[in-house]
């Protein structure tokens, strides 16, 4: 783990490449406070933007995409489809408006961002086209549990590239993770900082002393340190450039161990576990 760069890769199932830390824009408003943040992490070495129809900012990311002077296919973006899109038609139509609004030509990782019951199999269906047609280089889902993959691989026989989900010490879900890696599933966390909920717990505190790093720098390493792929989320420069200087450092197989037993499910968004 100690040769990870922010240059660093996972290959996904279908053989995409995507980069280990990303920044996140959920929560930051449409324009100049999206735009100056996906311009300020492309040009500090971030590769990896993750937004979705439901943020409302899609525009501003492609726009801070195209502005960048990152050749596009070095920057590696991410938009998801939300329920009230899902069934195939309404899918790929709303596939459609994201790529439009990205002002892109393809998007690099189409998520289905909540396990809609009796409307995600038809959903699964349409981002299968969509990568067929090669109008997204790869496809996953979000928010789905062990049981809800179990459904996907057995309906489709097509293995998501990608199951993001709120991942972090507080909320180690290492059944999923195992699952993931058995079924060659890239496992992505969102939330990673606990949306800062506990930056000031005693042990991550004192692990971040110990490594001469910041509570978040040690959440973000523990992430990476797991296999997993990592979006924290922030619109402030010092925070985004913060959250990228985790490669100089790793936390002990002892101290690791110490923040898996920190579990205490700890839902800061949405809850999935009675999804149906």
């Amino acid at each position: 783990m100690a040769d990870l760069t922010i240059s660093s890769t996972r290959r996904l199932s279908s053989g995409v490449e995507i980069p280990i830390l990303g920044l996140g824009v959920y929560q930051i408003p449409q324009g100049r406070a999206t735009e100056e943040a996906v311009k300020f992490a492309l040009g500090i070495g971030y590769r990896h933007i993750d937004t979705a129809s439901l943020y409302g900012n899609e525009e501003s990311v492609g726009r801070a995409v195209r502005e960048s002077g990152v050749p596009r296919e070095d920057v590696f973006v991410t938009t998801k489809l939300w329920n009230s899109d899902q069934g195939y038609d309404s899918a790929m139509r709303a596939f459609e408006a994201s790529r439009r609004r990205l002002g892109l030509d393809y998007v690099d990782l189409y998520l289905i961002h909540w396990p809609v019951p009796e409307r995600r199999e038809e959903s699964w269906r349409a981002l299968i086209e969509l990568q067929r047609r090669g109008a997204c280089r790869s496809i996953g889902v979000s928010n789905y549990t062990v049981r809800h993959l179990e459904e996907v691989l057995a309906g489709s026989g097509v293995v998501p590239d990608i199951d993001q989900v709120e991942f972090n010490p507080f909320l180690y879900q290492k059944d999923l993770l195992g699952f993931c890696e058995g079924s060659k599933i890239q496992l992505e966390a969102y939330s990673p900082l606990t949306r800062g909920h506990r930056l000031r717990h005693p042990l991550v505190a004192e692990v971040a002393r110990r490594c001469s790093k910041s509570p978040a720098q040690v959440l973000v390493r523990w992430s990476l340190q797991h296999g997993l792929v990592a979006i924290p989320k922030s619109s402030r420069p010092e925070r985004i450039r913060e959250n990228s200087e985790v490669f100089d450092f790793e936390i002990s197989d002892s101290d690791m161990a110490r923040l898996d037993a920190l579990g205490e499910d700890l839902h800061t968004d949405w809850d999935p576990t009675d999804a149906p």
